[in-house]
């Protein structure tokens, strides 16, 4: 029998029980405990606040005075055995830079190790990551290539579109040949090395401000994929002016139109943009009306009007929820050109001049030290 003292690592319960004590330790301290995230805690003094993010035994803090921060060390330290990092730099395989502008986030270290893994950082390098024209289907003439070294690279860039949206499309289309790989599959995965051979150094530039509205672009191709001849949602969504969470997504069910393909994208965004909206209430910022771009006025109008039936009664009910943030006044659909569209970029291939455009829209730019 032996009695256990530390539950930090080796056992399964081990994170839950850090947690837990890590939790109870700041809210005795007058922490206060996110309603929506568990692991955010905020303590608010007169003119400053604090605001603590834990993942498992990596803590991220900030504050709007520096000294709270210092207390802040001291006091963790005197409870617990860690080191303080200083300024944050490096989390989870991300690199960060902090200056007066603004924060930039990219993986250019991580990247660089892609490359040299799979033997990719001599390739030529390619302007877009996918051919405008490319349509992939389960080619079944194709030789079978080796699951052991496609999976592993589908991973591996999946990890990667956590500061790279750009190939958000890309990577997710052929994620769905994982199962049944061949050597034409492998070929234009190859292609998004080649890519990013070429744009290293790219990464997300969230630039200081003070305006924290919300807002949403979606979009879909109908039908995108042209094996199931299911359509693609795409959306964005920004804080401010600052890029903070994208989507791609074979939709689940065949649509039979455009607009049904538009409103279901219209959809998932809606579901993105309230969460968004009860992560902001954690930190006081109180969002009402969010607007949410779309270039199909019939699925605009399909939300706004319920006595829609005859159009709409073979959609499935989870899809008309929106309708209700619609009614509500929480979320509002708008009409957008589609050059204006920042959401193309998640549901298509495009030319190389469209993508360069909206990949700068989106806030991917050259990372420079």
């Amino acid at each position: 029998m032996f009695k256990l003292n530390k539950a930090l690592y080796g056992l399964r319960q081990a994170p839950r029980a850090w947690y837990d004590k890590l939790s109870s330790f700041l809210i005795e301290n007058d922490f206060v405990r996110g309603k929506v995230d568990n692991t955010l805690f905020r303590k608010e003094f007169k003119y400053d606040f604090i605001i603590v993010q834990i993942y498992v035994d990596d803590i991220i803090f900030g504050a709007t005075n520096e000294q709270l921060c210092k207390k802040f060390s001291s006091m963790m330290q005197e409870e617990f055995e860690m080191s303080m990092m200083r300024e944050l730099k490096f989390f989870l395989g991300l690199q960060i830079l902090q200056s007066d502008k603004g924060i930039k986030i990219h993986q250019t270290k991580y990247t660089k190790e892609l490359l040299k893994r799979f033997k990719m950082d001599d390739a030529k390098e390619m302007k877009t990551p996918m051919h405008p024209s490319s349509t992939l289907t389960l080619d079944e003439d194709s030789p079978n290539v080796d699951q052991m070294q496609y999976r592993p690279m589908i991973g591996s860039l999946l990890y990667l579109t956590a500061s790279r949206p750009d190939i958000m499309f890309s990577v997710c289309v052929y994620a769905r040949f994982q199962v049944e790989s061949r050597e034409v599959h492998l070929k234009v995965v190859k292609r998004i090395f080649r890519y990013l051979k070429g744009t290293i150094n790219t990464g997300l530039f969230f630039r200081r401000s003070q305006y924290f509205s919300l807002l949403g672009y979606c979009d879909a191709d109908y039908p995108g994929d042209r094996w199931e001849r299911k359509s693609t949602s795409g959306g964005c969504h920004f804080m401010g002016n600052c890029l903070v969470s994208w989507t791609s997504k074979r939709q689940s069910t065949i649509a039979l139109s455009t607009y049904e393909a538009e409103y279901v994208s219209a959809g998932h965004c809606c579901t993105q943009l309230l969460w968004l909206k009860h992560q902001l209430e954690d930190y006081d910022i109180h969002e009402g009306n969010i607007p949410i771009m779309c270039d199909n006025t019939a699925a605009i109008n399909l939300s706004k009007n319920p006595v829609m039936h005859s159009r709409s009664k073979h959609i499935e009910i989870k899809h008309h929820f929106i309708r209700d943030y619609v009614q509500r006044g929480t979320i509002e659909l708008l009409f957008i050109n589609t050059e204006e569209q920042l959401a193309d970029i998640f549901t298509k291939p495009l030319p190389e001049d469209r993508f360069v455009s909206l990949r700068l829209s989106l806030g991917l730019e050259p990372i420079t030290e």
